[in-house]
């Protein structure tokens, strides 16, 4: 029950080693935060598992909604890894992003206020549900408590 999720067949290879490094890759970068959206995958991936205590997903998955919700429109470096070409292409990358910019941002910021809303608006109906919910369930509750406990205490003349 215990296989790995891939085999790689190679000889020289220490498959054991390479699969280790990618798991300690993985968990370093989640730690640093630089796979931020990977709570919403988890929580995807858990679905099955945690829909045994709804509230608690769905709490959490608007928590990680929360979080992602907005795009990142905050400028970034621009590298290139290729030796030789590489300082021309990082100038004419820098200078087709700054000719793009201002409708990149636009959009981005259109996209944001537009995610904005509606991530407000399935909290706030998570919100008004679950009060009709909780009120639902004490009126059963009051309901199924019998007639006597319904009235003024059950000490009618």
């Amino acid at each position: 029950m215990n296989e790995p999720d891939f085999r790689i067949h190679a000889p020289g290879m220490d498959t054991g080693r390479i699969i280790e490094d990618i798991r300690n890759t993985v968990a370093r970068k989640m730690e640093e935060g630089v796979y931020a959206d990977a709570r919403v995958a988890r929580a995807e991936r858990t679905n099955l598992a945690t829909l045994r205590n709804e509230d608690e997903f769905l709490e959490f998955y608007l928590r990680c909604l929360r979080d992602a919700v907005f795009v990142d429109i905050n400028d970034f470096e621009i590298r290139e890894r290729r030796r030789g070409l590489g300082p021309l292409l990082v100038l004419l990358k820098k200078t087709i992003w700054n000719l793009l910019k201002f409708y990149t941002y636009r959009m981005w910021s259109q996209q944001n206020q537009v995610n904005g809303l509606l991530v407000t608006a399935i909290e706030g109906m998570d919100r008004k549900y679950s009060a009709k919910i909780r009120a639902m369930e004490n009126r059963i509750r009051e309901l199924e408590a019998g007639p006597d406990r319904n009235r003024d205490g059950g000490n009618e003349g």
